[in-house]
């Protein structure tokens, strides 16, 4: 049995569908100082996701934190092929929101369900850019 959630296309809007595997947290992402862009690993000591690897993952995470220069390393990321395949967020912020512009790496936010609790590290999921939705 499958849930549906519909949210807000913030980037990506003509996307189409989007599956992988899930990466969550329900804790912020510091792009700034805790994000490797040669590797995609999660290097900011102490985050519940220390070590492990966003490329090629549907990220979900609550909002970005930090810096505005955070935009420029998510672009970085996604330029050196390491970044997401989208991101999903409960409210993004101007950091997060500016890098994925720049990247133009699809991003969802304002879910009608809390997904950093509804859906779990490994699950799969498929996200729908132009309806909006997300199944897992």
């Amino acid at each position: 049995m499958s849930t549906t959630v519909k949210g807000r296309v913030v980037i990506g809007k003509g996307s189409g569908v989007i599956t992988g595997t899930a990466l969550v947290t329900t804790e912020p992402i510091c792009f700034l100082g805790g994000v490797d862009v040669h590797t995609g690993n999660i290097t900011e000591q102490g985050h519940p996701l220390y070590g492990a690897c966003m490329k090629d993952t549907i990220l979900v995470f609550p909002t970005g934190k930090g810096s505005t220069g955070g935009s420029y390393l998510i672009y970085d990321t996604i330029m050196n092929g390491n970044g997401p395949r989208c991101m999903l967020n409960l409210a993004v912020e101007q950091v997060t929101a500016i890098g994925c512009i720049m990247g133009e790496m699809p991003l969802i936010d304002q879910p009608e369900a809390d997904i950093t609790q509804l859906i779990h590290t490994g699950d799969p999921v498929s996200v729908d850019f132009d309806n909006g939705t997300i199944t897992f």
